[in-house]
């Protein structure tokens, strides 16, 4: 009686879920086919990872109130958006204006007028962003997904102390899960009682509701700054001290970080304002000005932000779009690579029509997950043409993305399936020259400091890690 009462509940398990899955439209092919074999073997653990990871939305409600924001936005700040139309013609290549227009998200458009920084180290970067901070005189926005109690942690929230204390108007954010700690300790409190506006990004309060309705791990990823509506941050470092405590034996973890002036910084904190409106229900503070003046002679450059409120695919259709407009070289530094097969295609694409293209991951990667599902796609990578080298001194953590050492994207986006369904992301797009060499050195830096991995290697690999890789990334598209 036992075994039968057993096997009608595991069918009608196998039944429900499938159900639900062949009812959701947005799901990819290779992600549907996981999760059933995954409800076919294993149905109770299969359950309770769908309850987990299963879904990608945040849920009608929210996505109708970032409509609005953004409705609203665009009324309050339409000069910040930027336009494709106007500002491409005569001022970008016509070869690369389709990567701009592949960019535009959520009404942000190409500006004119921007000029940046390469930051050279994260030391120099955290004291740079400090001392922008305590030369601001009128806002500050920022936003991190990990901020952590250490040495940058605590110092970006002393200065965000003093800011307030002068009179500017500062507003802070940090992601409900990435921040879980900090959000609860007393230099939270501290900022707080001191005048600083703070905020909460994707909160964990009520667990069950978000299990049943969304997934835990649908997070905001981004890093944003920005000062006195005319100076904004851009790159991979979370505020948080390289040698990353909370996973201290992957350590140092390496990032980079331009420092941007000009229309663009108007787009970071409109997209902050974004962010502040959804998670915070306040209206639109005076002190977000968003505008900021055009820089003579400075470079076309424009925010790409995406997330699971925005348009589908946007991430890794701007990829392929990139990689379709190289004509000789492409070198991308990613921590995490697990890409659609949009993206896949891509590179491949790019390799075998004969563009030199290079990519770089960290040697030991903080997720077993995600190196092995990395590790599952080198062969057909290597077979295509593609060059592929392992950063040894560290996490390498910079998102890098360069073409032809004219053409760039810097920003908080991975190479894998979260950044692409699951994360807020933003990144900027920019066209010159002679920042994107700067970027492009700092890539032959990360090569210099890396194992060149051949085809010969992954030849050498047992049977069983070959094994293992190809099993995890089957099941991949699901996490």
């Amino acid at each position: 009686m036992l075994l039968q009462a057993l096997a009608i509940l595991h069918t009608i398990t196998v039944i429900v879920f499938s159900i639900r899955i062949l009812l959701r439209d947005n799901l990819s092919s290779s992600a549907r086919l996981a999760w059933f074999m995954v409800m076919l073997f294993a149905p109770y653990v299969g359950v309770i990872l769908y309850l987990l990871f299963g879904e990608i939305s945040l849920g009608r409600t929210v996505h109708r109130r970032h409509d609005e924001i953004f409705a609203k936005l665009r009324t309050l700040a339409a000069g910040s958006l930027g336009s494709c139309a106007r500002n491409l013609e005569g001022n970008v290549e016509t070869e690369y204006q389709t990567a701009f227009r592949a960019a535009s998200v959520d009404g942000f458009g190409t500006t004119l007028g921007n000029k940046a920084e390469l930051l050279p180290d994260a030391a120099i970067a955290r004291s740079r962003l400090i001392e922008d901070i305590d030369n601001a005189t009128e806002s500050v926005q920022c936003l991190y997904y990990i901020w952590l109690d250490d040495n940058t942690g605590r110092s970006v929230a002393q200065a965000l102390v003093r800011a307030t204390r002068r009179g500017v108007a500062v507003h802070a954010m940090a992601d409900g899960l990435g921040s879980r700690k900090f959000v609860h300790s007393k230099h939270w409190r501290a900022m707080r009682v001191a005048g600083v506006k703070l905020s909460v990004a994707l909160p964990v309060k009520w667990v069950v509701d978000t299990i049943l309705f969304s997934r835990l791990d649908l997070r905001n990823h981004r890093k944003i700054t920005v000062i006195d509506n005319c100076i904004t941050w851009c790159g991979s470092q979370n505020c948080a001290d390289p040698e990353f405590s909370v996973k201290a034996k992957y350590g140092p973890w390496v990032d980079i970080m331009l420092r941007l002036q000009g229309p663009v910084a108007a787009q970071s904190q409109l997209l902050f304002a974004s962010d502040w409106l959804l998670n915070s229900g306040e209206e639109v503070p005076e002190s977000f000005a968003m505008k900021a003046k055009e820089i003579e002679g400075g470079f076309p450059a424009q925010l790409f932000a995406d997330g699971p409120t925005d348009r589908r695919g946007s991430t890794p259709q701007l990829f392929a779009t990139l990689l379709a407009l190289a004509r000789k070289e492409v070198v991308i530094s990613t921590p995490y690579f697990v890409p659609s097969s949009t993206v896949l295609d891509a590179i491949c694409a790019a390799a075998f029509r004969a563009i030199d293209v290079t990519m770089i991951f960290p040697k030991r990667n903080d997720s077993w997950v995600v190196a092995a599902a990395s590790h599952s796609y080198y062969r057909q990578l290597l077979e295509h043409g593609v060059r592929i080298f392992e950063f040894r001194d560290g996490l390498l953590h910079s998102k890098t993305f360069t073409i032809d050492r004219r053409l760039s994207l810097i920003g908080s986006t991975n190479l894998d399936l979260r950044s692409f369904d699951l994360n807020y992301e933003n990144d900027i797009l920019l066209r010159d020259g002679h920042m994107t060499q700067l970027i492009y050195d700092r890539q032959q830096e990360y090569i210099a400091q890396s194992d060149s991995v051949t085809l010969e290697d992954v030849n050498a690999w047992t049977y069983h890690r070959r094994i293992w890789n190809n099993v995890v990334a089957t099941i991949g598209p699901i996490l």
